[in-house]
This record gives C-alpha cells, structure tokens and sequence, in this order.
C-alpha cells in the first residue's frame, strides 16, 4: 500500500481534555484551561517547523455556552488575555492571527482584540493560526452557502482530537471532508511538538486516494501536475 507523499500543509486540531485533566490532578476544571493555553504556544511555535502553514484550533463552540456561566466568562477572559498576549509574538514570528466563528456573542472587548490582532499579524506568512471561537459548523455552511462561498472554505489535510473522545462535535465539517482524522488518548495540556510530529507520521503513513484508486493521482497531486 503506498503511503502520503507530502505533509499536511493545514492541521485542524480539537483541544479536548482540558478539564477533566485538571481534575484527575486534584485541581479546579479552570488549572487545566490555562495549562491547555500554554500547549497552544508550544504547537503554534513547533507547527512551521514541521511544514504546516494554516493550523486551525478549536478553542471555544457555540454549544459550550451551556457551560457554567464562571467558567464560561473565565474561558473569555483567558482568549481575551491570549490574543492581547500573543499579537506582538505573532508579528514577531510571521504568524497570521484570525478568528472564526460569531462575534456578535462575545464580549466587546474580546472583539476588539480580536480585530486589533488581527489587523497587526495580516501581513504573516510562517503560519495562519485560526481560532475557532464560538464556532459551529453547521453555522458557517449555511451562512456560506447563503453567501455562495462554500468553494473557498479550505480543506482540512489531518484533523487532529486529543483527550480520548472520537467524534467532530461540529467543527470544519465541511473543510474535512477528506480529511485524515487522528484520535489520542493524550489530553491537550499534555500535548506537544512531539506529540504533533507524532500525528503527522501517522499521517504519512496512510494511502489518500480521494475516491480514487491506489497509484492515480488525487485532485491535489492533479492540481500540480496542471500548474
């Protein structure tokens, strides 16, 4: 059986695991929120190294409203501290910050920021770091296909969920549909470069035909013999 020929150039990952991690520490849900804040920094700075150019992280779904309001309003004050953190980073290291998802939910504040990083980081080219914040993918297909832009909505090479649960739970559903799916038992406070190079070798080492068949080019391997 052939394997992949190229690594994933967009890596979605669910970050999953955060608060069940902190609680089989003996520590309150919120300890594992922020050490899942310290993993983000560690994959955003692995993930150009291993030749990933749009890393997309799922940080906050609309379902999660229905959380506790504490942790909830703590959740926005952590995003709210990140982003205002990590704009001058982001500039720094080339790396373009975007969020997707509804903003008119959140905190004018949060937004703000948001837009202010946003704007700062629009010239970065190491990497497209997009936060999913308060995002539902069944909400982004109907607001693009009432818009007509469901074409241009990238396609997701190796989505990644970490914390043992295997399953979408709404995210980039239909930016994956061809997409690699990787599950680990490894909760995201846990994960790390390591842990990513080790999902993009998995990643290699399996055959992606696109509904064709074995040695026949994909529409992405099509796409470069064309150009």
């Amino acid at each position: 059986m052939s394997q992949s020929t190229s690594l994933p150039t967009h890596v979605a990952i669910i970050m999953d695991g955060n608060g069940r991690w902190a609680t089989n520490r003996g520590r309150p849900r919120f300890a594992g929120h922020r050490a899942g804040a310290a993993a983000v920094r560690r994959v955003v700075e692995a993930a150009p190294h291993l030749g990933i150019t749009t890393l997309t992280l799922f940080a906050f779904s609309a379902d999660n409203w229905k959380r506790p309001a504490t942790e909830v309003n703590r959740l926005l004050r952590l995003f709210l501290g990140y982003v205002r953190a990590e704009t001058a980073t982001c500039v720094e290291r080339g790396v373009r910050l975007t969020v997707i998802g509804r903003r008119d939910r959140l905190p004018p504040t949060l937004v703000e920021a948001v837009e202010t990083a946003e704007h700062a980081t629009a010239g970065g080219r190491t990497l497209h770091l997009r936060l999913a914040i308060d995002y539902s993918a069944r909400h982004a297909i109907a607001q693009a296909a009432a818009a007509g832009t469901l074409e241009s909505m990238e396609a997701v090479d190796l989505l990644i969920r970490t914390g043992g649960e295997k399953r979408l739970s709404d995210f980039l559903l239909w930016e994956s549909a061809y997409a690699e799916l990787y599950f680990t038992p490894v909760a995201w406070p846990e994960f790390s470069a390591a842990s990513l190079a080790e999902a993009l070798a998995e990643y290699r080492r399996r055959q992606r035909r696109f509904g064709g068949l074995p040695g026949l080019p994909g529409p992405r391997d099509e796409a470069a013999v064309a150009s």
